[in-house]
Protein backbone atom coordinates (compact mmCIF):
# COMPACT_ATOMS: atom_id res chain seq x y z
CA UNK A 1 0.00 0.00 0.00
CA UNK A 2 0.84 3.85 -0.01
CA UNK A 3 4.04 4.82 1.52
CA UNK A 4 2.16 7.90 3.39
CA UNK A 5 0.19 5.45 5.60
CA UNK A 6 3.14 6.35 7.96
CA UNK A 7 1.22 9.51 8.52
CA UNK A 8 -2.29 9.68 9.93
CA UNK A 9 -4.98 8.67 7.80
CA UNK A 10 -7.50 11.42 6.31
CA UNK A 11 -10.33 8.88 6.91
CA UNK A 12 -10.41 6.99 10.03
CA UNK A 13 -13.45 4.84 10.67
CA UNK A 14 -13.73 2.94 13.86
CA UNK A 15 -16.78 0.36 14.93
CA UNK A 16 -19.06 2.55 12.50
CA UNK A 17 -23.03 1.34 12.88
CA UNK A 18 -26.34 2.67 10.98
CA UNK A 19 -29.44 0.82 10.67
CA UNK A 20 -32.68 2.01 8.73
CA UNK A 21 -35.48 0.39 11.10
CA UNK A 22 -35.32 -3.07 11.49
CA UNK A 23 -32.79 -2.98 8.58
CA UNK A 24 -28.86 -3.03 10.04
CA UNK A 25 -26.88 -2.06 7.38
CA UNK A 26 -23.43 -1.75 8.61
CA UNK A 27 -22.36 -3.46 11.48
CA UNK A 28 -18.86 -2.19 12.56
CA UNK A 29 -16.73 -0.81 9.87
CA UNK A 30 -13.43 -0.17 10.67
CA UNK A 31 -11.45 1.79 7.47
CA UNK A 32 -8.54 4.25 7.08
CA UNK A 33 -7.72 5.96 3.89
CA UNK A 34 -4.05 8.28 3.64
CA UNK A 35 -3.52 10.71 1.38
CA UNK A 36 -2.25 9.40 -1.93
CA UNK A 37 -4.71 6.61 -1.94
CA UNK A 38 -7.21 5.17 -4.49
CA UNK A 39 -9.64 2.31 -2.28
CA UNK A 40 -11.71 0.82 -4.02
CA UNK A 41 -15.03 -0.09 -2.07
CA UNK A 42 -16.57 -2.97 -3.45
CA UNK A 43 -20.18 -4.88 -2.87
CA UNK A 44 -23.21 -6.02 -4.24
CA UNK A 45 -25.67 -3.52 -5.05
CA UNK A 46 -27.72 -2.99 -1.45
CA UNK A 47 -24.21 -3.78 0.75
CA UNK A 48 -24.27 -0.39 1.82
CA UNK A 49 -21.44 1.64 0.15
CA UNK A 50 -23.84 4.25 -0.42
CA UNK A 51 -24.98 4.82 2.92
CA UNK A 52 -21.11 4.34 4.21
CA UNK A 53 -20.18 7.62 1.91
CA UNK A 54 -23.33 9.35 3.21
CA UNK A 55 -21.82 9.18 6.27
CA UNK A 56 -18.10 10.28 5.61
CA UNK A 57 -19.58 13.40 3.57
CA UNK A 58 -21.95 14.54 6.79
CA UNK A 59 -25.15 13.80 4.29
CA UNK A 60 -26.56 11.60 7.35
CA UNK A 61 -25.26 10.41 10.80
CA UNK A 62 -23.96 7.20 11.86
CA UNK A 63 -25.87 5.72 15.15
CA UNK A 64 -22.32 3.96 16.67
CA UNK A 65 -18.67 3.83 15.79
CA UNK A 66 -15.91 7.17 15.43
CA UNK A 67 -15.64 8.97 12.07
CA UNK A 68 -13.06 11.33 11.57
CA UNK A 69 -12.73 13.02 7.75
CA UNK A 70 -9.76 15.30 8.02
CA UNK A 71 -9.52 15.08 12.01
CA UNK A 72 -13.09 15.94 11.65
CA UNK A 73 -16.68 14.18 13.11
CA UNK A 74 -18.75 15.07 9.86
CA UNK A 75 -21.85 14.91 11.71
CA UNK A 76 -20.96 17.51 14.02
CA UNK A 77 -18.41 19.49 12.07
CA UNK A 78 -18.45 20.73 8.27
CA UNK A 79 -16.15 18.66 6.12
CA UNK A 80 -17.05 20.76 2.84
CA UNK A 81 -13.71 22.54 2.51
CA UNK A 82 -11.75 19.57 2.54
CA UNK A 83 -14.37 17.10 0.59
CA UNK A 84 -15.55 16.89 -2.91
CA UNK A 85 -18.19 14.44 -3.71
CA UNK A 86 -19.54 13.09 -7.05
CA UNK A 87 -22.33 10.39 -6.07
CA UNK A 88 -24.36 8.53 -9.26
CA UNK A 89 -26.88 11.29 -10.05
CA UNK A 90 -25.77 13.83 -12.17
CA UNK A 91 -25.97 17.12 -10.77
CA UNK A 92 -25.37 20.17 -13.45
CA UNK A 93 -26.32 23.71 -14.71
CA UNK A 94 -27.92 22.31 -17.71
CA UNK A 95 -28.17 26.02 -19.20
CA UNK A 96 -24.86 27.21 -18.28
CA UNK A 97 -21.48 26.03 -20.38
CA UNK A 98 -18.82 24.04 -18.72
CA UNK A 99 -16.71 26.46 -18.10
CA UNK A 100 -19.25 28.58 -16.28
CA UNK A 101 -20.59 25.47 -14.23
CA UNK A 102 -16.92 24.89 -13.42
CA UNK A 103 -16.15 28.31 -12.23
CA UNK A 104 -19.53 28.58 -10.84
CA UNK A 105 -18.86 26.02 -8.45
CA UNK A 106 -15.62 26.55 -7.63
CA UNK A 107 -16.89 30.40 -6.57
CA UNK A 108 -19.62 28.43 -4.16
CA UNK A 109 -16.51 26.81 -2.37
CA UNK A 110 -15.08 29.14 -1.84
CA UNK A 111 -12.68 30.46 -4.90
CA UNK A 112 -12.20 33.52 -6.12
CA UNK A 113 -13.46 34.38 -9.53
CA UNK A 114 -9.91 34.45 -10.52
CA UNK A 115 -9.06 31.51 -8.76
CA UNK A 116 -11.88 29.35 -10.42
CA UNK A 117 -11.02 30.67 -13.69
CA UNK A 118 -8.12 29.02 -13.54
CA UNK A 119 -8.58 25.80 -11.53
CA UNK A 120 -11.54 25.30 -14.22
CA UNK A 121 -8.62 25.47 -16.97
CA UNK A 122 -6.68 22.90 -14.88
CA UNK A 123 -9.71 20.71 -14.58
CA UNK A 124 -11.17 20.83 -18.15
CA UNK A 125 -7.56 20.03 -19.01
CA UNK A 126 -7.81 17.07 -16.63
CA UNK A 127 -10.61 15.66 -17.94
CA UNK A 128 -10.65 16.05 -21.67
CA UNK A 129 -13.08 18.99 -21.59
CA UNK A 130 -11.14 21.82 -23.29
CA UNK A 131 -13.14 21.55 -26.40
CA UNK A 132 -16.24 21.74 -24.84
CA UNK A 133 -15.31 24.55 -22.71
CA UNK A 134 -17.64 26.92 -23.82
CA UNK A 135 -20.32 24.38 -24.86
CA UNK A 136 -23.78 24.18 -22.87
CA UNK A 137 -24.09 21.39 -20.46
CA UNK A 138 -27.69 20.47 -22.26
CA UNK A 139 -25.78 19.69 -24.87
CA UNK A 140 -22.66 17.58 -23.82
CA UNK A 141 -22.47 13.49 -24.02
CA UNK A 142 -23.30 11.72 -21.82
CA UNK A 143 -19.89 10.73 -20.98
CA UNK A 144 -18.99 14.64 -21.00
CA UNK A 145 -21.82 15.22 -18.53
CA UNK A 146 -20.11 12.59 -16.45
CA UNK A 147 -16.44 14.34 -16.80
CA UNK A 148 -17.72 17.33 -15.76
CA UNK A 149 -20.48 15.89 -12.87
CA UNK A 150 -16.57 14.89 -12.00
CA UNK A 151 -14.70 17.85 -12.38
CA UNK A 152 -16.84 20.09 -10.24
CA UNK A 153 -16.39 17.98 -7.44
CA UNK A 154 -12.41 18.37 -7.57
CA UNK A 155 -12.33 22.25 -8.46
CA UNK A 156 -11.42 23.19 -4.58
CA UNK A 157 -8.88 20.74 -4.82
CA UNK A 158 -10.15 18.73 -1.60
CA UNK A 159 -7.88 16.62 0.21
CA UNK A 160 -11.10 13.41 0.42
CA UNK A 161 -12.47 12.72 -3.19
CA UNK A 162 -15.63 10.26 -3.12
CA UNK A 163 -16.69 9.24 -6.47
CA UNK A 164 -19.59 6.53 -5.98
CA UNK A 165 -19.46 5.12 -9.94
CA UNK A 166 -18.86 7.62 -11.48
CA UNK A 167 -18.29 5.81 -14.57
CA UNK A 168 -22.08 4.71 -14.77
CA UNK A 169 -23.15 5.09 -18.46
CA UNK A 170 -19.91 6.63 -19.60
CA UNK A 171 -18.28 5.75 -23.06
CA UNK A 172 -14.97 3.90 -23.34
CA UNK A 173 -13.22 7.66 -23.65
CA UNK A 174 -15.02 8.82 -20.98
CA UNK A 175 -14.06 5.48 -18.47
CA UNK A 176 -10.42 6.20 -19.47
CA UNK A 177 -10.38 10.07 -18.92
CA UNK A 178 -11.86 9.63 -15.47
CA UNK A 179 -9.53 6.96 -14.68
CA UNK A 180 -6.29 8.61 -15.20
CA UNK A 181 -7.90 11.82 -13.53
CA UNK A 182 -8.64 10.00 -10.58
CA UNK A 183 -4.96 8.48 -10.55
CA UNK A 184 -3.36 11.31 -11.00
CA UNK A 185 -5.75 13.42 -8.11
CA UNK A 186 -4.16 10.39 -5.68
CA UNK A 187 -0.40 11.10 -7.41
CA UNK A 188 -1.01 14.86 -6.28
CA UNK A 189 -1.83 13.75 -2.55
CA UNK A 190 -5.63 13.32 -2.08
CA UNK A 191 -7.10 10.03 -0.61
CA UNK A 192 -9.84 9.08 -3.07
CA UNK A 193 -12.95 6.50 -2.33
CA UNK A 194 -13.96 5.28 -5.83
CA UNK A 195 -16.96 2.51 -6.14
CA UNK A 196 -17.88 0.81 -9.43
CA UNK A 197 -18.96 -2.46 -10.75
CA UNK A 198 -16.41 -2.30 -13.39
CA UNK A 199 -13.96 -4.75 -11.45
CA UNK A 200 -11.32 -4.17 -14.08
CA UNK A 201 -11.21 -0.11 -13.09
CA UNK A 202 -9.78 -1.34 -9.68
CA UNK A 203 -6.68 -3.26 -11.92
CA UNK A 204 -6.71 0.01 -13.51
CA UNK A 205 -6.09 1.88 -10.58
CA UNK A 206 -4.42 -0.58 -8.96
CA UNK A 207 -6.12 0.80 -6.05
CA UNK A 208 -6.56 -0.81 -2.50
CA UNK A 209 -9.55 -3.05 -2.30
CA UNK A 210 -12.05 -3.17 0.48
CA UNK A 211 -14.86 -5.16 0.10
CA UNK A 212 -17.99 -4.33 2.33
CA UNK A 213 -20.78 -7.49 2.86
CA UNK A 214 -23.29 -8.16 5.31
CA UNK A 215 -22.52 -4.51 6.90
CA UNK A 216 -18.93 -5.79 7.56
CA UNK A 217 -15.75 -5.19 5.46
CA UNK A 218 -14.94 -9.64 4.88
CA UNK A 219 -11.59 -8.37 3.21
CA UNK A 220 -8.92 -5.58 2.09
CA UNK A 221 -5.09 -5.19 0.92
CA UNK A 222 -3.85 -4.09 -1.51
CA UNK A 223 -4.83 -5.41 -5.20
CA UNK A 224 -2.02 -7.47 -5.13
CA UNK A 225 -2.75 -9.28 -1.76
CA UNK A 226 -6.32 -9.43 -2.55
CA UNK A 227 -5.75 -11.67 -6.10
CA UNK A 228 -3.00 -13.65 -4.12
CA UNK A 229 -5.21 -14.61 -1.09
CA UNK A 230 -8.40 -15.16 -2.76
CA UNK A 231 -7.96 -15.52 -6.92
CA UNK A 232 -7.34 -18.61 -8.85
CA UNK A 233 -6.62 -19.05 -11.89
CA UNK A 234 -9.38 -20.89 -14.22
CA UNK A 235 -8.90 -23.79 -17.21
CA UNK A 236 -11.36 -25.22 -18.92
CA UNK A 237 -11.56 -27.60 -21.92
CA UNK A 238 -14.27 -29.28 -23.69
CA UNK A 239 -13.96 -32.14 -25.65
CA UNK A 240 -16.47 -33.21 -28.43
CA UNK A 241 -18.65 -35.93 -27.25
CA UNK A 242 -18.83 -37.46 -23.66
CA UNK A 243 -16.07 -35.83 -20.87
CA UNK A 244 -13.86 -38.21 -20.01
CA UNK A 245 -13.00 -39.05 -16.69
CA UNK A 246 -9.85 -38.04 -15.45
CA UNK A 247 -8.13 -37.99 -11.99
CA UNK A 248 -7.45 -34.34 -10.60
CA UNK A 249 -10.18 -33.28 -12.99
CA UNK A 250 -13.94 -32.63 -12.27
CA UNK A 251 -16.95 -32.31 -14.94
CA UNK A 252 -18.48 -29.40 -15.17
CA UNK A 253 -21.42 -27.50 -17.44
CA UNK A 254 -18.61 -25.82 -18.75
CA UNK A 255 -16.24 -29.05 -20.07
CA UNK A 256 -13.54 -30.47 -17.86
CA UNK A 257 -11.49 -28.35 -14.81
CA UNK A 258 -9.32 -28.98 -12.52
CA UNK A 259 -10.06 -29.87 -8.87
CA UNK A 260 -7.36 -28.20 -7.32
CA UNK A 261 -5.86 -25.19 -7.81
CA UNK A 262 -3.96 -24.55 -10.91
CA UNK A 263 -0.51 -22.98 -10.78
CA UNK A 264 0.53 -23.72 -14.14
CA UNK A 265 -2.14 -23.70 -17.04
CA UNK A 266 0.15 -24.62 -19.25
CA UNK A 267 1.42 -27.48 -17.65
CA UNK A 268 -2.01 -28.44 -16.37
CA UNK A 269 -2.90 -29.10 -19.80
CA UNK A 270 -0.51 -30.56 -21.27
CA UNK A 271 -0.44 -33.46 -18.61
CA UNK A 272 -4.16 -33.78 -19.52
CA UNK A 273 -4.14 -33.93 -22.73
CA UNK A 274 -1.73 -36.60 -23.07
CA UNK A 275 -3.37 -38.48 -20.53
CA UNK A 276 -4.52 -42.48 -21.82
CA UNK A 277 -8.30 -41.21 -21.04
CA UNK A 278 -8.21 -38.51 -23.28
CA UNK A 279 -6.92 -40.29 -26.32
CA UNK A 280 -8.39 -40.28 -29.61
CA UNK A 281 -10.79 -37.16 -28.49
CA UNK A 282 -10.82 -34.06 -29.99
CA UNK A 283 -11.02 -31.14 -28.22
CA UNK A 284 -13.49 -28.48 -29.12
CA UNK A 285 -12.49 -25.37 -26.60
CA UNK A 286 -9.00 -24.94 -24.01
CA UNK A 287 -10.16 -21.71 -21.74
CA UNK A 288 -7.94 -20.01 -19.56
CA UNK A 289 -8.66 -17.48 -17.16
CA UNK A 290 -6.03 -15.58 -15.13
CA UNK A 291 -6.35 -15.13 -11.39
CA UNK A 292 -7.55 -11.35 -11.69
CA UNK A 293 -9.82 -9.03 -9.13
CA UNK A 294 -13.33 -10.34 -10.08
CA UNK A 295 -12.45 -14.34 -9.53
CA UNK A 296 -11.03 -13.09 -6.04
CA UNK A 297 -14.18 -10.89 -5.44
CA UNK A 298 -16.48 -14.39 -6.24
CA UNK A 299 -14.70 -16.46 -4.41
CA UNK A 300 -14.68 -14.02 -1.30
CA UNK A 301 -18.55 -13.31 -1.69
CA UNK A 302 -19.52 -17.29 -1.76
CA UNK A 303 -17.20 -18.18 0.78
CA UNK A 304 -19.00 -15.75 2.87
CA UNK A 305 -22.23 -16.61 1.81
CA UNK A 306 -21.38 -20.62 2.72
CA UNK A 307 -20.63 -19.39 5.75
CA UNK A 308 -23.65 -17.60 6.12
CA UNK A 309 -25.95 -20.92 4.96
CA UNK A 310 -23.66 -23.55 6.89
Amino acid sequence: MNDTKTMSPLVNLQGVRKSFGEHHVLKGIDLQVHAGQVLGLLGKNGAGKSTLINIMCGMIAADAGRVLIGGRNPARQSVGKIIGCAPQDIGLYPDLSVRQNLTSYGTIEGLSLREAHTRALEVMELLGLKAQADQGARSLSGGQRRRLHAGMAIMHRPKIIFMDEPTVGADVEARSKLLKAVRTLADEGAAVIYTSHYLTEFEELNADIAILDGGHIVASGTLDEIIREHARASVVVRFRGQTPAVSGWQATERGLEPVNEVIDPGHAIAALLAHPAVHGLTVDDIRIEKADLQSAYLSIIENKENHHAA
